[in-house]
């Protein structure tokens, strides 16, 4: 767990030293939010105001592209030679990749306050109690920790960060075909078995379901985010002994 601490600080710092990189995760999400509501908003009609249902899936969206920066940084070790000096500190390749996805869940919570307080100067309203709030709040850093574990395999899968960057756009393609921005009925039937079971409805309808009331898939948002969490940890290990016994 220190190691892990330690990775995660060293991440942290990296972060701090690429501030075009750290202001573009930031700020994207914020632009995505304007741009959905006063340019697609007025063209939309759900019935509620449409800042209201789109802001879940912003900070969806937001914890998806801040959660792919950890397919790059953690390609940039493997390919930097970093972690064969780490491994002779006899720092295991857990505590690594542990380290990576801890620096992604606070760059996420930073963003995700950016957001929300965006959406709420631009008339998002939520009426939820203090425990809903934080029930999507976990919802939310769940799905991100899973997410960052599936982008970590991803950065051991390829060889060049790169190759690693394009993990973000297959990632918020999940978040386009969902619930996120528009309702599901509303898309072509082929479309709609699609988006009704993958991993961004449930934990959208989650978090829009706490927050605005209304329903709340959660066995079923909890059941993706943990499923997707154990494949993609047992996932990295085996691609991890992989990269460093070559």
């Amino acid at each position: 767990m220190s190691n892990a601490l330690t990775m995660a600080g060293r991440c942290l710092r990296l972060s701090a030293r690429s501030p075009e990189a750290l202001l573009t995760a930031l700020l994207l999400p914020v632009l995505l939010m304007v741009v959905f509501v006063y340019l697609f908003g007025g063209a939309v009609r759900i019935g509620t105001e449409y800042v209201d249902y789109v802001a879940p899936g912003v900070l969806l969206l937001c914890a998806v592209t801040g959660a792919s920066t950890t397919a790059v940084t953690v390609c940039q070790d493997m390919a930097g030679g970093i972690i064969d000096r780490f491994r002779s500190l006899d720092v295991r390749g857990t505590a690594v990749l542990s380290g990576h996805v801890v620096a992604s869940l606070l760059r996420n919570l930073a963003s995700t306050v950016l957001v929300a307080a965006v959406a709420v100067g631009i008339g998002f309203r939520p009426h939820a109690s203090a425990g809903h709030v934080a029930a999507a709040v976990g919802v939310l850093l769940f799905f991100v920790a899973a997410v960052s574990w599936l982008a970590a395999a991803f950065g051991l899968l390829v060889r060049v960060p790169e190759a690693a960057n394009s993990g973000a756009f297959f990632l918020m393609f999940f978040c386009y075909a969902s619930s996120a921005f528009v309702p599901v009925r509303t898309m072509p039937t082929w479309l709609r078995g699609f988006a009704e079971h993958q991993p961004a409805t449930p934990v959208t309808e989650t978090i829009r379901g706490l927050l605005l009331g209304g329903p709340v898939p959660l066995g079923s948002a909890l059941a993706w985010c943990a499923g997707i969490m154990v494949v993609s940890v047992a996932l990295s290990a085996i691609l991890f002994r992989r990269r460093t016994a070559a």
